[in-house]
């Protein structure tokens, strides 16, 4: 049966050239999740979709077709792009990325939809880099249904205590590994790029960031959590924060 949407809104993830002069675009749609879609003819001078069909641009976009790559019918939009540079630009394009391996297609993320467009906002403005990112992922993995528990050990159930060390596993939870809070004090032979401080823990919880080795310690773990579910293949926009520092 074949699929008529019109004027959906929706941001471009990520586009790439397909054929002589059209584009294979992904969007991130309010009612449909990810939805991939050929543009004909974008890659024109003279198309109507070329200058529109840009990242963090809010669209309302129409597409039809019977198969999983849907065909661009129109793409419309009365505000202006978010406008994003530098690291921010870099942050929002790694967050375009995460979506678009993570997310399956033409599944509805509603609530992820609006946590992604606040993100963009948030970027565009004097918001922390990396209390919005640590915000987005935890947001995401919740949204696909592996969220992380900051507020109990995973197996005894007790409250997360500032003064004691714990070990992830991503997907399961944390587990109490030591009373101590010093991370290298109780790191054993076994991994200890999983070891967490619980004062560190709960300071994330709070989306309470601005100590340095406390938000470095939130970025090691949500990768780590990603990663789970990212794979071998590294991300391309990881490439681009390395670049510029």
């Amino acid at each position: 049966m074949e699929t008529r949407v019109q004027l959906q809104p929706a941001y471009l993830l990520h586009r790439r050239p397909f054929q002589n002069t059209s584009l294979l675009v992904d969007f991130f749609c309010l009612d449909y999740g990810v939805v991939r879609a050929v543009a004909k003819g974008a890659r024109r001078e003279k198309s109507k979709h070329r200058a529109l069909l840009q990242l963090f641009q809010p669209l309302l976009v129409s597409f039809s077709g019977r198969g999983e790559v849907k065909t661009v019918t129109g793409v419309e939009s009365g505000l202006s792009a978010i406008k994003l540079i530098g690291e921010r630009l870099f942050s929002g394009m790694y967050v375009n990325e995460l979506l678009a391996r993570l997310l399956h297609h033409h599944v509805e993320h509603t609530a992820l939809y609006q946590h992604y467009q606040e993100s963009l906002i948030a970027l565009a403005g004097e918001a922390d880099v990396q209390t919005v990112l640590r915000r987005f992922e935890l947001r995401l993995l919740a949204e696909l249904g592996y969220g992380i528990n900051l507020n109990t050990d995973c197996h005894s159930h007790e409250p997360i205590e500032g003064d004691a060390s714990y070990r992830f596993t991503p997907d399961v939870g944390f587990e109490l590994a030591a009373a101590s809070a010093d991370v290298t004090e109780v790191a054993t032979t076994r991994d200890s790029s999983h070891l967490f401080a619980g004062e560190h823990l709960i300071a994330l919880r709070q989306m309470d960031l601005g100590d340095a080795s406390i938000a470095k310690s939130a970025k090691r773990l949500l990768r780590i959590a990603l990663g789970t579910h990212l794979g071998d293949k590294p991300l391309n926009s990881r490439s681009l924060f390395i670049g510029k520092s």
